[in-house]
């Protein structure tokens, strides 16, 4: 089904607005690009209500917190209006990092050593160098890295901040190279190596034009294992129940053995973002990835809610 008129959601209430506005803009040029009649939606409340008259469908780009943990997914299946990217019970899976790595396990699919610490608890059975997430945020916002003990009170603060649960997941370092594999549909594009400049990729690095380096890893003794990985990451993605588009991320250990750290059910569309470059390795232009990530949009109904 072709749509005319589409609105762009952003901006939001999470952490990640600003990330959204920057994300949203992109896609309306986009889709007009591609020739449709695109109309930014900029909600400034976690409601969609009487912001959709007119619309055949929705382009989600609000990141984080409504955007990506079921709620907006809800409330549109709620009014029969499709919409880009996973359903709402895929989406909040996938945005809490505990039950996305309690299903990787799960399926068998290789993920980092794991713990959660529940409200109130501070002291992790792993050994360092760990890395302390807060489990139900995005974009690396309270993400870090803890090399020794004098991090370790600071970093289980700023994670618990950031949670509304009081949980922190501590996730043990993963030495190697950093890679992520975007997915559209049932093609999972180039891997992407992420070359930051310190050797960490926190939210500087990750949206700070030119502060990292993007490769395509390439040639006869990398292919196996980039093929392994685009693999790993359908089948990550799949084992959440996702579709439409997402991007699924990697640390490759030194002797080649990929460990699957999270999936994104809403990439980013910022001019650092990551799927729109695999997405042009892949040949894909933005206007024809956002035409492509529109056509499979469409509401859930009944239990999927």
């Amino acid at each position: 089904m072709r749509f005319e008129k589409v609105g762009v959601l952003m901006g939001g209430c999470s952490s990640e607005r600003e990330i959204s506005l920057t994300s949203g803009r992109a896609v309306v040029e986009g889709l007009r690009e591609a020739g449709y009649q695109a109309v930014p939606v900029v909600l400034e409340q976690e409601s969609v209500a009487g912001r959709l008259d007119g619309l055949e469908a929705v382009f989600i780009a609000l990141h984080g917190g409504y955007g990506e943990n079921g709620g907006v997914q809800a409330d549109l299946d709620a009014l029969r209006m499709p919409y880009t990217g996973s359903g709402a019970l895929a989406s909040r899976t996938a945005m809490c990092k505990i039950a996305t790595k309690q299903q990787l396990v799960k399926t068998g699919i290789p993920t980092a050593e794991f713990e959660v610490l529940p409200k109130g608890v501070n002291q992790t059975h792993l050994s360092l160098p760990v890395v302390v997430k807060p489990p139900r945020d995005g974009s690396s916002v309270g993400i870090s890295r803890v090399q020794a003990l004098t991090e370790w009170p600071a970093a289980v603060a700023e994670a618990r901040r950031l949670d509304a649960a009081g949980e922190v997941l501590v996730e043990a370092y993963v030495p190697g190279r950093e890679w992520t594999v975007g997915i559209v549909g049932d093609e999972a594009f180039p891997v992407i190596e992420i070359q930051p400049p310190d050797g960490w990729y926190d939210f500087k690095a990750k949206y700070t034009k030119g502060a990292s380096q993007y490769v395509f890893p390439a040639g006869a003794e990398i292919d196996p294992l980039t093929m392994q990985c685009r693999e790993l990451a359908l089948a990550a993605f799949r084992s959440v129940g996702c579709r439409g588009l997402g991007r699924v991320d990697f640390r490759v250990r030194p002797d080649g053995r990929p460990f699957v750290l999270e999936i994104n059910t809403i990439p980013g569309f910022t001019p650092t973002s990551l799927l729109p470059k695999a997405a042009a390795r892949a040949g894909i232009s933005f206007p024809m990835l956002c035409d492509r990530i529109l056509s499979l949009a469409r509401y859930d109904s009944g239990e999927t809610r």
